[in-house]
């Protein structure tokens, strides 16, 4: 769904209260994310889960769900923002700063029924763009992987096909692991 105000700048944008679902703000039009469904958020809580035991605590980098990232003229949600540690912008407290004003390092979706591959591929893109080093995304339907990376063609993963990971992340992962949390 596209909510479109011609008055409606990010300053504005960011001023109002979120919603669920979520809200993204793209080259001045407003567009609300679907409502995730009950594979879509099996797939995001096990992998920011599995990322984090890998990555958090040698202090490498924080899976975050559904964080807002402004940058670019667009205010976008992924459906995990990894953000490296030292991009993690911190208060003296050693506290998670709320505003994130970049790209995550690695942008990952999630399709949910009916979203849009190609405008969920153009948020990567964006992320990419703007300094992300990886992306992902997940197609619980066909049970297939899209890998980007900046100025690269995207790789397709599928089956036992092993998946980039971000840099330093020694996360052996492949698309039957992903897939089969779905079986509970």
């Amino acid at each position: 769904m596209i909510i479109t105000s011609a008055s409606l700048s990010l300053e504005v944008f960011l001023t109002e209260p979120e919603t669920k679902p979520r809200r993204e703000y793209i080259e001045g039009k407003v567009q609300q994310k679907p409502m995730p469904k009950t594979r879509h958020s099996r797939l995001q809580s096990k992998l920011s889960t599995l990322i984090n035991a890998v990555a958090e605590p040698p202090k490498i980098a924080y899976a975050f769900p559904e964080l807002r990232c402004t940058f670019g003229n667009r205010s976008l949600v992924p459906d995990i923002a990894v953000l490296r540690w030292s991009n993690i912008p911190f208060n003296r407290q050693g506290e998670p700063l709320d505003d994130i004003v970049t790209a995550p390092d690695w942008h990952i979706e999630i399709l949910s029924p009916g979203q849009s591959a190609n405008k969920v591929s153009s948020n990567i893109l964006h992320s990419l763009r703007f300094g992300a080093e990886l992306a992902w995304l997940i197609d619980p339907d066909d049970r297939s992987v899209l890998v980007f990376q900046p100025k690269q063609e995207p790789l397709f993963c599928a089956g036992n096909d092993r998946i980039l990971t971000l840099k330093n992340i020694d996360l052996p992962i492949c698309g039957e692991d992903i897939f089969s949390w779905l079986k509970m």
